[in-house]
């Protein structure tokens, strides 16, 4: 069988909620893969004014994605950077923070943990060292990677790609790694408010080559299929250059828009989905669907019921998860603290130049957009 199953395990684990300013409904399925290894989150919630939703798709094992998804929402609310308004900064941070985090014995442990069973057994087999009592209550301050007997733990092979999108009263900030996906429809409109890193772009590429690698058959070293991720640590071991220019980097791109009340909903999905459905296919189903169907992730459950291939060898056999919000207008603005920004337009009437038309990974123009891909060493 291989990585694949003899049939497709179409069992779903859905969700939904909502708070005063949006709803949301998920749903993940592990299909014709022999493990699920997605992971998600969501936090309509993260303060009075923030929802945080995201989308994590790992690769050679569960664990990265596991620890994203339990992870990175505290470190984007924790950073300095977030209690003065600015999102992207604390985003950034905590994107490139996750690395940092699983280096080091406490790193290593906490991944074992979240490891498939063959992986954590290594814990109660004594190859890894117990955790203390109580070493993983609260914050993981302490992670680093000059940890105790195991400092000598670079981080993890399994990696995950990360496709964060935040909702602070009107404006929409979403931050990317890999090639998991978020879409805005705007008016029936698809626009993409994520570049999918895959090596053969040339900015990526330009930089797996400065950092000593090669793309072969559209893939990093022959082997990965993205170039930018959270983990793969064995692509970030150059130690000449920093996080952002390695050949694998977890830097993501970061992309703002004003929402205004011709934006409808907000699709966040791992590969899974989009190798199936285009962005505008993705919208217009979802937009259809709405009309006769009010539960969020019942939507979800057909998307990927219809994009989950009739047999192995082609599209549709990956593991898949998408999230759907759906925003309530009017927009309600609330007070931020008095640290913190307000968002440069209130009024929710829609520029038409934040957004571009829906072409293939189209960047919104006039939005601001953070393309570390296009540094060059």
């Amino acid at each position: 069988m291989g990585i694949y199953l003899s049939s497709p395990k179409t069992e779903k684990a859905s969700e939904d909620g909502e708070n005063d300013r949006l709803r949301y409904g998920l749903s993940s399925m592990q299909g014709w893969r022999s493990t699920m290894e997605d992971a998600h989150a969501v936090y309509p919630h993260l303060d009075t004014s923030t929802s945080f939703f995201g989308v994590y798709d790992g690769h050679g094992g569960d664990e990265v994605s596991k620890f994203c998804a339990k992870f990175l929402h505290q470190e984007v609310l924790n950073h300095e950077a977030f209690s003065v308004g600015d999102v992207g900064t604390s985003m950034q941070h905590a994107f490139l923070r996750m690395d940092e985090m699983m280096r080091g014995q406490t790193g290593q442990r906490e991944l074992a943990s979240l490891a498939e069973k063959d992986q954590a057994k290594e814990i109660i087999e004594g190859l890894i060292s117990p955790p203390k009592s109580g070493e993983f209550k609260g914050q993981m301050d302490c992670m680093s990677s000059d940890e105790g007997a195991n400092s000598d733990y670079h981080g993890p092979t399994a990696g995950s790609t990360a496709c964060v999108a935040i909702i602070q009263n009107t404006q929409l900030l979403v931050a990317n790694a890999g090639d998991s996906r978020c879409v805005l429809s705007r008016k029936g409109q698809a626009y993409d408010m994520s570049r999918d890193h895959k090596p053969d772009l040339e900015a990526e590429k330009q930089r797996i080559i400065n950092a000593g690698g090669y793309v072969r058959c559209g893939r990093v070293n022959g082997s990965l299929n993205m170039a930018r991720a959270i983990g793969d640590m064995e692509l970030k071991q150059n130690k000449s250059l920093p996080a952002e220019k390695q050949i694998v980097t977890s830097n993501p791109d970061i992309r703002t828009v004003e929402l205004c009340n011709d934006d409808d909903f907000l699709v966040l999905a791992c590969d899974g989905i989009w190798d199936c459905m285009s962005s505008q296919e993705v919208v217009d189903f979802v937009g259809e669907q709405l009309k006769h169907e009010n539960k969020l992730s019942a939507v979800c459950e057909r998307v990927l019921d219809k994009c989950v291939a009739p047999s192995t060898g082609g599209e549709g056999c990956d593991n898949m998860t998408m999230i759907l919000v759906q925003f309530k207008k009017p927009f309600k603005i609330v007070a931020l603290n008095k640290e913190q920004l307000l968002p440069s337009n209130q009024n929710s009437e829609c520029n038409e130049n934040t957004v571009a038309s829906s072409n293939p990974n189209a960047v919104p123009a006039g939005s601001q957009y953070n393309d570390n891909a296009a540094e060059k060493a």
